[in-house]
């Protein structure tokens, strides 16, 4: 099991997930923001499959092509710096999504880049 997310947060990302495997909701708001501390990728995440601990969100490698998809959330904690030898990616504790996950996509489809300016999400909403 994950250490990574807080386990409040994961219960809402498995019952995300749970709603849509029933086809009862699709667009949800991200639930967890992960980051890279060493680097520019950046997760948006909404939805966790609990058996395989795999998230659905929106993923930002920093390439410029964000992109809606499944990242495995025991390799994402398996990630430690060459030298340093900490976790690379952590969570944002202070995250908090206002917008359905498509406009988090529209806004860094156009900015190339996840975005939390206010500004351009209202502006794709």
């Amino acid at each position: 099991m994950s250490q990574m997310i807080p386990e409040n947060l994961r219960e809402i990302m498995i019952h995300n997930a749970s709603e849509v495997h029933n086809d009862l909701g699709r667009d949800h708001e991200p639930v967890v923001k992960l980051y890279s501390q060493y680097g520019k990728a950046i997760w948006l995440l909404s939805e966790l499959d609990e058996k395989n601990e795999i998230a659905y969100g929106l993923c930002d490698l920093g390439n410029g092509k964000p992109e809606l998809s499944y990242v495995s959330i025991a390799h994402l904690e398996s990630i430690k710096h060459a030298r340093l030898k900490v976790p690379m990616v952590e969570v944002d504790k202070s995250f908090k999504g206002g917008y359905a996950m498509s406009v988090y996509l529209k806004a860094a489809l156009v900015n190339n880049r996840i975005t939390e300016d206010e500004a351009l999400l209202k502006a794709v909403q």
